[in-house]
């Protein structure tokens, strides 16, 4: 059975009583709506019906309403007020989570963001918005006085910020990459005769404010050539315990370049306490001129006792020149297994220290470049700390072991 189509209803004036018309205006004026959302809602026919009764019976002057009310927005102005007052008690409820979790942090954990950060924020407000500083310390309950307080304690803080600069300017002149633990080691003393607080995550962060901290170097050149006919020795130190200077001296091969050139450092080093024992600075890396390291670490001994040499498996080391050394002056050879920097990763790591740290400005010439050399290792083995050592220098190190018998320094 198909339904019967009706036809839509026309109405006319007639057909609302006063009551309905008054009690529609009513809505309107009061804001609950507007009147095209009135002729929607009650299915008033006509595009203006509503105006009209709102121009014969309303107690505002509807002659123009689109500047009375009837805005381009779909709200009615008590819908907007509706809408604000749940985004302000949205905002309420936000700014009291927020409080209570700086509370809890403060509490709890000992952030004092509310201490460190309040006077910067209210700073920035006051330039952003131009809010006074009387309204903004009334609107969060704090006193002007603790603001000001909180800003000569800066001022305070910058000027001894200012010293420890000067500190660490000074330092770095002698020692141009050293890094922040060592760095803070060596003035830590000069912060307590000066007055400054400041322990080392603060100086860390502090450095790296004013742009002061060291950027590794990562660079690295093959100087070993080990595919050679000569003979190779044992690793001898994968068991060994090193625990006095003089018991094992590691040697390697680094180049530095000048204007004139590229030269080759040859350096041999004591493991127990890291001081550079034996340099060279040659053109080639003859094993003429590699032993002249070697010759050197030996002059400056200070006991006879069993001595090993540990190196890669260089072509020099293998030479019958460097072995005759070894052997003259009763030191057993020791080598890494095949190309392994690792196994000889001391006197690697004190190559990168000298050129990262040191010799980080090109000489003009060879004889510039060896007193930069001689100055650079006098330099690491008497001022410079090592964590290895518990951030004593190599040399003192070498020379207190030497005097306990080998005996006081484990």
């Amino acid at each position: 059975m198909n339904n019967p189509e009706f036809k839509k209803e026309r109405r006319s004036q007639r057909d609302y009583n006063l009551g309905f018309k008054l009690a529609v205006i009513s809505q309107v004026e009061k804001g609950e709506l507007t009147y095209k959302q009135a002729q929607k809602k009650y299915g008033i026919q006509g595009r203006s019906t509503v105006l009209v009764w709102l121009r014969k019976f309303g107690n505002l002057d509807w002659s123009k309403p689109n500047l009375l009310f009837m805005s381009k927005s779909k709200e009615t102005p008590a819908q907007i007020i509706k809408r604000l007052e749940k985004e302000l008690a949205d905002e309420k409820l936000k700014n009291m989570v927020l409080n209570t979790m700086i509370d809890i942090s403060d509490s709890q954990y000992g952030t004092q963001i509310r201490k460190k950060f309040f006077s910067q924020t209210i700073r920035s407000i006051r330039q952003e918005k131009g809010i006074s500083m009387s309204y903004a310390c009334r609107l969060f309950g704090i006193s002007r006085q603790s603001i000001y307080q909180h800003e000569s304690r800066l001022l305070i803080r910058e000027e001894q910020l200012l010293k420890v600069r000067e500190l660490v300017e000074k330092q770095r002149r002698i020692m141009p990459r050293l890094g922040t633990r060592k760095l803070y080691f060596l003035l830590e003393h000069c912060f307590a005769e000066n007055g400054i607080k400041i322990g080392r995550d603060a100086f860390f962060k502090y450095l790296k404010r004013e742009q002061l901290l060291i950027k590794p170097a990562k660079s690295y050149i093959k100087t070993t050539f080990s595919k050679h006919w000569l003979h190779k020795y044992p690793n001898l130190l994968k068991d060994i315990n090193v625990h006095r200077p003089e018991q094992v001296f590691v040697s390697d091969i680094t180049y530095v370049k000048s204007y004139e050139r590229t030269h080759y450092l040859s350096l041999v080093t004591d493991v127990f306490s890291r001081k550079i024992v034996g340099y060279h600075l040659s053109d080639d890396m003859s094993a003429e001129n590699v032993v002249k390291a070697l010759k050197m670490a030996v002059k400056n001994r200070k006991n006879k006792l069993a001595l090993i040499h540990h190196s890669d498996r260089g072509l020099q080391y293998c030479s019958q020149i460097y072995q005759n050394e070894l052997r003259k002056n009763n030191i057993e050879p020791s080598m890494t297994d095949g190309y392994d920097c690792y196994q000889n990763a001391l006197a690697e790591r004190i190559n990168g220290i000298l050129k990262h740290e040191f010799l980080i400005y090109k000489c003009k010439s060879a004889v510039e470049l060896n007193k930069l050399i001689k100055e650079s290792i006098e330099c690491y083995n008497q001022k410079r700390p090592h964590l290895s050592l518990k951030m004593k220098t190599p040399n003192f190190v070498y020379q207190k072991t030497s005097k306990e018998n080998f005996t006081g320094f484990n």
